[in-house]
């Protein structure tokens, strides 16, 4: 059967170039849409074609008809949402229906019942496929909700009816809790999806979130690809998916998956959808239905891995009117495969999104690693998107290689210039638990607060010194060869910082014993002292009066030290001792990694304590920095420079007190 020979991918990051790596070994041409913030993104670059569609998300990948009008004006036969933005968005699909472009997924019925989880859920239970007991009916006030949940055992839960991804869902353990709970989920929802519909649900303590992967084609024909582990969530966000789950019988397997086919015929469902069940770790027999998605998941590559079945080209397949190529019965399961999804964010620092510049990537390889990558060196990692960057997938003959691989995976894999959880991850793939494979949705929340994460110590802050001492001294061409070393009569000191809770500061001083050369791989140096030889990789960000920003990787440290030399130790002396003598640190540092959208003094201006220096939008909010005490402002940003959590924004030196005064 004739395939496509255009399609537009309504996406960007990771997805969008997953889908095109398909499109492009079937020989089907690639169009990428992208906002400004994306103009020079990888996917741009990969797709054979792009398109801009708009100056924000809304404006282009958030915009149903602008995505439809680039694939008319480009040649696409076809649209391809990928997950997230407009991928369950039934007027996309629509606004393709009536420009005679295919849309990659179900029909407007599907996505209509599917993408609310009042209507959904009511839905199937008619289909008789098990639900959890809970209050789901539209139009029901907050009053009318309490009422309606007299009957109901705490602790429940509260559920946006429109949303996903663990927005406005909120645990309720008392009748005395409920009516906050509800204002509060209802506003939550209202912003997030324009809709504060709202259900509530019994609780089910200690759960296990299996989802089920499922292909339908329009002869009507039915198949799961078995089910996947999505029990490690933090904030109801999946951070590890698995599969196949090590819970299941092959008894409940087979119902389980019967389920699924069940709820998708109820909907006369085509392409590649996922329905989602809770099911108890007390009595894994039991499975409750939870949603259902009518789009790919991030976490498909583990069924890919497991089953064979490349799922974007059975979609394509699908969406050009072909029958399944397999029977259920044809559908084999080998081994184990292992996501771990990873995050620009700092797991010290509460998890906040953290936002730079990539100066350094390598991405794992070798046997069973599969990465699924929007990331390359140069990219600027903002706040406009999901914090997501990339997937690591490992997969072995069973679940302990396919751990062990991912682990191995996990720290080969180096990005430096934005922070990023892999610590984090290999924490949670070490946990006994996980390991055991006894995990529930409530592990990750339960082991946050006895998890620690490196800091550099004074061997790693002699490594970042070094390198600044020697990209500012220059080193001739024999150095490379010969290695550093010091004038033993003039010792040269550096003092080293280190942000987090608890900040670090370690004073270096240079030695004889010490070299750093360069190794055979960009950015990478072969450090040795008398401790031992090792590969560390290293960049430097622009230097400034306050320090130089160092990333390092070295074999038990990954992150950003400032290394301050003789001058800026001096500044910092004096901006402190300012701070001392007012009482008040004169520097202002930026409270949540952001975007500065104006800067309303120049350089040097004299401020009193209160003016609005420089204003930050992060988190969809406004934030102004104000000048903290009287004096002259140093500004360390410009207009539309993308700042992380703590970077300094600008410091403002106290007012010399006139000749004769006190």
């Amino acid at each position: 059967m004739r395939l496509f020979s255009k399609v537009l991918i309504a996406n960007r990051g990771e997805i969008a170039i997953r889908i095109a790596k398909t499109l492009h070994h079937l020989g089907i041409r690639s169009v990428a849409i992208y906002s400004d913030a994306d103009q020079d993104a990888a996917h741009v670059r990969f797709a054979d074609e792009a398109r801009r569609l708009g100056a924000t998300s809304a404006a282009s990948y958030l915009d149903p008809q602008a995505v439809v009008d680039a694939a008319v004006d480009t040649g696409a036969e076809a649209i391809h949402p990928g997950y997230g933005f407009l991928s369950e968005n039934v007027e996309l699909a629509r606004a393709c229906q009536r420009a005679g472009v295919t849309f990659i997924g179900p029909a407007e019925h599907a996505l209509d019942v599917m993408g609310d989880k009042i209507r959904s859920k009511n839905h199937v239970a008619h289909a008789g496929v098990p639900i959890v007991d809970g209050v789901s009916e539209a139009g029901l006030t907050d009053e009318q909700l309490i009422e309606a949940t007299r009957h109901m055992t705490f602790p429940m839960l509260i559920k946006p009816s429109a949303g996903g991804g663990g927005k406005g869902m909120h645990i309720v353990e008392t009748h005395e809790q409920l009516p906050g709970q509800l204002a509060t989920a209802r506003r939550v929802a209202k912003a997030a999806f324009g809709d504060d519909t709202l259900l509530i649900e019994q609780l089910v303590r200690s759960p296990r979130h299996i989802e089920v992967q499922i292909l339908a084609d329009t002869h009507g024909n039915v198949i799961h690809l078995g089910e996947r582990e999505c029990s490690l969530q933090r904030r109801h966000q999946k951070i590890i998916e698995e599969a196949p789950s090590v819970l299941l019988t092959p008894e409940t397997r087979e119902r389980i998956g019967q389920a699924a086919i069940d709820t998708a015929k109820s909907v006369e469902y085509v392409g590649a959808g996922t329905v989602e069940f809770l099911v108890s770790d007390a009595e894994p027999d039991k499975f409750h239905f939870m949603e259902m998605n009518t789009r790919l998941q991030v976490e498909h590559p583990v069924t890919e891995e497991i089953t064979g079945i490349d799922l974007v080209e059975a979609q394509l397949r699908i969406a050009a009117g072909a029958p399944l190529a397999w029977k259920q019965s044809q559908v084999k399961f080998s081994g184990h495969s292992i996501e771990a999804r990873v995050y620009a964010e700092t797991p010290a620092a509460g998890f906040m999104p953290s936002t730079g510049t990539v100066r350094h990537l390598a991405e794992p390889t070798g046997t069973g690693v599969r990465v699924d990558s929007g990331l390359r060196t140069g990219a600027v990692i903002g706040t406009e998107f999901d914090p997501m960057l990339a997937k690591v997938i490992a997969t072995g003959a069973d679940r302990s290689q396919a751990l062990a691989r991912l682990n191995q995976a996990l720290d080969e894999m180096v990005v430096l210039g934005v922070n990023t959880n892999l610590e984090y991850l290999q924490h949670l793939l070490r946990d006994p638990d996980v390991v055991a494979g006894t995990i529930d949705t409530t592990l990750v929340e339960a082991r946050l607060p006895e998890m620690t994460f490196d800091a550099p110590d004074p061997r790693q802050a002699h490594m970042a010194a070094l390198f600044i001492h020697q990209q500012q001294h220059a080193p001739s061409a024999a150095w490379a060869h010969d290695g550093f070393r010091l004038n033993a009569s003039s010792p040269i000191t550096y003092r080293v910082d280190y942000a987090a809770e608890d900040p670090v500061r370690i004073d270096v001083t240079l030695d004889l014993q010490s070299e750093l050369v360069p190794h055979h791989r960009p950015n990478e140096y072969i450090y040795r002292d008398a401790n031992g030889v090792e590969v560390v990789t290293m960049v430097a960000e622009p230097p400034h009066t306050s320090g130089t920003r160092v990333w390092l990787a070295s074999r038990d440290f990954t992150g950003a030290v400032t290394v301050l030399d003789h001058k800026a130790q001096v500044v910092d002396a004096l901006v402190n001792m300012d701070a001392l003598q007012q009482g008040i640190d004169p520097q202002v540092r930026a409270p949540l990694p952001g975007t500065v959208t104006a800067v309303h003094l120049p350089d040097g201006t004299a401020v009193s304590a209160g003016d609005p220096v420089v204003t930050i939008e992060a988190m969809k909010m406004e934030h102004q920095l104000k000048a903290p005490l009287d004096g002259t402002v140093s500004i360390h940003v410009t207009d539309g420079q993308q700042v992380r959590l703590g970077e300094n924004i600008l410091t403002v030196t106290a007012a010399q007190p006139a000749a004769g005064e006190a």
